[in-house]
């Protein structure tokens, strides 16, 4: 079973991936079973913190909860009300993924965090970008914060929050209204008025936190996660809200670009020859896998409560599309086998391999094949089920159909 040639094959340009090709170019599949570890472990434990920022009343925590799939009033959540409810820098870690944390930061510009301290008053070096809202032109304390920003070096973003209300309140004075002439009217208004403030090429998005699949959000999030280092941003798609079909196969895309390296580390399993460590090793891995991906899809139960309350669609019409016997359950050694039943092809393999291993002189490189092979095939078809019935329950949840 030759390991590099499945790693190598692969192009990446990933430090971790090519310390992976440099051992098992030097004949060290146990180094490079090591960083093949190293390397999934760290994407799952890069921090990312997202700064939340602006005057009082804005919809920051709004903007907070949203985000993590959490509603207005929950447990965990960040308060929210028509005055200033932050008081210090809070963080909200994301309730999947730990390693992502929005900070609902204090208003700009009140008594204890004056705008010309702000940054320095908050910590700004933890913060990997800012996110500026305001739910009406953007005033004089938020451009004073962009522009110490960027002395700063760092990223940020405007968001004119609570876009829904206006909408609906424009809808109602116009005798002739036009939503997307509209946007683009409020859109140029922030720009413009952010320009003459000293602000160059400013990025205004038109956002609601209650119509998320809806105005900007979808493509803030491909704004952001364009702009942040490449090793950070899967960390970001992962806990994004599925609010669009293609957040949904960028997700499947990043799961699939780390199958292989799930599979090296079954192969290497393979290679203990005691009768059934690496079908428990597999079973291991799938089950920690699979859960990845229910959970980065939204297929289980507490996202699928989340969004049938914020979509008003009945949490038992969400289920009722979805097929994937792991999905919305938990995951256990016994459902994972009994996937592989249905896969005839990949229990085949299962049984070769565990033949294989103790045949003299190519066992050991042939279950390792194998393994690697059973492995491979089973996360791309429980990926493929999975990635479908997201895509059905988005579906269903905008009440759209093929």
């Amino acid at each position: 079973m030759q390991l590099s040639r499945i790693i190598m094959d692969t192009p990446h340009d990933c430090e971790s991936v090519e310390e992976i090709k440099e051992a098992l170019q030097n004949n060290n599949p146990a180094l490079a079973i090591a960083k093949i570890q190293e390397y999934l472990d760290r994407q799952k434990n890069t921090a990312l913190n997202i700064a939340i920022t602006g005057e009082s009343g804005s919809g920051k925590s709004a903007f907070v909860n949203v985000f993590r799939g959490i509603k207005n009033g929950d447990a965990g959540a960040a308060p929210t009300g028509c005055v200033e409810t932050t008081s210090e820098p809070t963080p909200y870690p994301h309730p999947n993924y730990p390693n992502v944390t929005l900070w609902d930061l204090p208003g700009v510009g009140t008594t204890k965090f004056p705008a010309d301290q702000y940054l320095k008053l908050v910590g700004f070096e933890k913060f990997d970008f800012f996110i500026i809202i305001s739910d009406t032109r953007f005033r004089e304390n938020d451009v004073k914060l962009a522009r110490e920003i960027q002395e700063m070096k760092k990223k940020f973003y405007f968001v004119r929050s609570k876009i829904d209300d206006v909408l609906r309140a424009e809808k109602q004075s116009q005798r002739e209204f036009n939503e997307t002439e509209t946007k683009e009217r409020i859109r140029d208004n922030c720009i413009q008025g952010l320009q003459e403030q000293g602000i160059q090429s400013p990025q205004v998005f038109l956002v609601s936190s209650f119509e998320l699949h809806l105005h900007d959000f979808s493509l803030l999030t491909e704004t952001l996660e364009r702009e942040l280092p490449e090793h950070k941003r899967n960390v970001l798609l992962f806990a994004m809200p599925n609010i669009s079909q293609e957040i949904i196969n960028k997700k499947k895309k990043a799961f699939q670009a780390n199958i292989k390296y799930v599979a090296s580390l079954s192969a290497a399993a393979a290679a203990v020859p005691v009768p059934g460590l690496s079908i428990a090793v597999d079973a291991a891995l799938l089950i920690r896998v699979v859960k990845e991906y229910a959970v980065g899809f939204g297929l289980d139960i507490p996202s699928l409560e989340n969004l049938a309350i914020n979509t008003g669609v009945l949490f038992t019409d969400l289920m009722a599309v979805i097929t994937s016997p792991l999905a919305t359950i938990e995951i256990t050694v016994e459902r994972i086998f009994k996937v592989f039943s249905h896969c005839a092809s990949s229990a085949a393999l299962m049984a070769a391999e565990e033949g294989a291993r103790f045949i003299p002189l190519i066992g050991i490189p042939a279950a390792m094949g194998l393994s690697f092979t059973t492995t491979y095939r089973m996360l791309n078809f429980i990926l493929d089920k999975l990635a479908d019935d997201a895509q059905k329950v988005f579906k269903k949840a905008l009440n759209t159909t093929e």
